[in-house]
């Protein structure tokens, strides 16, 4: 199924938010991988494997959900409901980071956590405006209906 949602101006103008916010995502952990490098020369204790793991997964992620909010603009429902759901879930995942005594984290990556957590949450509100969900609900045979 596709869409045309670039004629749709609030679908196109949250979903355009969207890209820049991923983007901004992406950039945020680029950011932490740079400093994780510093870090490493520094003080080697403040960085330890899981900072390389999640910074890297996050990062490359990132820019793949950039590439699906491009899908969701032509029109891609799966692109949609696949960053509808991340934005919902990641949070929560972020929230059990900051929050778990002994996950490994450093400090330094909770707080990059936050930052990322409260980006995604702004991605979150875009992707269920009203306007947006309807622009993406399931068409069922005889009905209307939205997300």
């Amino acid at each position: 199924m596709t869409l045309e949602t670039t004629k749709n101006a609030p679908v196109a103008t949250a979903l355009g938010k969207v890209r820049r916010l991923w983007l901004a995502c992406g950039v945020l952990s680029v950011i932490t991988l740079a400093v994780a490098g510093v870090l490493s020369a520094i003080d080697p204790e403040l960085v330890n494997w899981v900072v390389w793991l999640r910074g890297s997964v996050v990062a490359a992620a990132c820019f793949v959900l950039v590439a699906a909010t491009a899908a969701a603009a032509r029109g891609s429902r799966t692109a949609y409901v696949r960053m509808r759901w991340i934005s919902l879930l990641a949070p929560i995942g972020i929230v059990a980071i900051v929050l778990a005594p002994d996950t490994g984290y450093p400090a330094w990556m909770k707080v990059e956590q936050v930052l990322l957590g409260v980006l995604i949450v702004l991605i979150a509100v875009q992707l269920n405006q009203g306007a947006v969900r309807r622009a993406f609900a399931k068409e069922r045979p005889g009905s209307t209906s939205s997300l």
